[in-house]
């Protein structure tokens, strides 16, 4: 086991002991590379608007055995395309293909997927600049293009 260096002259070798350190933790070398900006399709921004390509069903993670209702989205800033959840009962029959929706960060621990759903990281907040909650309580009637 290695002990620090503790003489009257340590500082330089003290400070190349930290940065090495430093690059050893995860969020450190996440934040520095800026690896989140890399990989993430919303490119650090919380919410984006995209194009419905299809509907989806996912299957959730033991012990449950439901089919979880997502929509493949097509980002317009980038092109890339993600799988977003839809929230509520009956979301799905609001959601038709080539609807412009807004999709936001579902939340998970350490910006990965949340609950149940492998894989899955977004959620639909809008259909068409409409709120997807408002639809669902009847508040709103979906408008037609």
């Amino acid at each position: 086991m290695s002990k620090k260096a503790s003489g009257v002259n340590a500082g330089t070798k003290l400070q190349k002991r930290r940065a090495t350190s430093r690059k050893q933790y995860k969020w450190y070398a996440k934040k520095t590379l800026g690896l989140k900006d890399k990989s993430d399709p919303l490119s650090g921004s919380s919410q984006a608007s995209g194009i419905v390509l299809e509907k989806v069903q996912r299957e959730a993670k033991q012990p449950n055995s439901a089919m979880r209702k997502c929509v493949r989205v097509q980002l317009v800033k980038n092109g890339k395309q993600v799988t977003a959840f839809l929230p509520g009962d009956g979301a799905q029959k609001l959601v038709d293909e080539h609807d412009e929706v807004v999709i936001e960060c579902m939340g998970g621990s350490m910006g990965r997927s949340k609950g149940d759903i492998p894989g899955v990281r977004w959620q639909v907040i809008k259909v068409n600049d409409q709120s997807l909650s408002a639809l669902l309580r009847g508040k709103l009637e979906k408008a037609r293009k």
